[in-house]
């Protein structure tokens, strides 16, 4: 039997908060705030059709499903962007002369103050690679860009993907036994919550969280 299926963003959300995804994914609740809006802004922009453009050199495409269905993974999900450089040790691509080599460009809005990127985003990006190899083959790049110093930060991909590689396995196994027991991660000690869009529908202690979850149930129940 196959693995739960997981959408790549999701890991992204249990990285960055375990507690904040069970809330997502297990509960169904969902807030939005001045971080979420401008994301969503950004990637719209991002995600346009007319967004894609070919030089002689490369070609960009925009909101491109990639997925791997290796039992190992199992995910799926969208690639902001991906970029396809023409060069002689770069692989075929249906529909397109030449080879080429891939790169992911994942948005975000804002860069950390005190590093250089999120741990979270990397993961993402490297949940996204795994399936971009997966579906075209080749062994892809990947960087972050951040809109508001519009600079692109190079990702250590390939330099540390044994390490990456046994982190998202970890990760995923992790978020499978939450989802199949339906059980919400608790709060982490440190976990920074003064940005997050949840923060007032997060629930703390057990009690409070179950009142929520009953609420939950009686809206659904007197829901036609």
């Amino acid at each position: 039997m196959m693995p739960i299926q997981i959408p790549i963003r999701s890991v992204q959300h249990y990285l960055y908060c375990p507690h904040r995804w069970g809330l997502l994914e297990i509960d169904q609740a969902w807030a939005e705030n001045l971080f979420v809006t401008k994301a969503n802004l950004l990637h719209k922009r991002v995600h346009e059709p007319n967004n894609h453009y070919a030089t002689k050199a490369k070609k960009v495409f925009t909101s491109v499903p990639v997925y791997c269905d290796d039992a190992a993974y199992c995910l799926y999900g969208m690639v902001d962007c991906l970029e396809a450089t023409k060069t002689a040790s770069g692989i075929n691509l249906h529909g397109l002369e030449g080879r080429y080599r891939l790169c992911i460009v994942e948005y975000k809005p804002t860069q950390p103050k005190n590093k250089t990127y999120n741990e979270d985003d990397l993961m993402q990006v490297f949940a996204q690679k795994i399936c971009v190899d997966y579906t075209f083959g080749g062994d892809c790049d990947g960087v972050l860009y951040y809109a508001d110093v519009r600079k692109r930060i190079p990702l250590p991909l390939r330099e540390h993907f044994a390490e990456y590689d046994q982190r998202l396995k970890s990760v995923l196994q992790e978020m499978r036994i939450n989802l199949a027991n339906g059980s919400i991660p608790p709060i982490a000690k440190k976990q920074k919550c003064n940005g997050c869009s949840m923060k007032d529908l997060c629930m703390p202690s057990p009690q409070r969280r179950q009142g929520f979850r009953q609420l939950l149930q009686k809206i659904q129940e007197n829901t036609p």
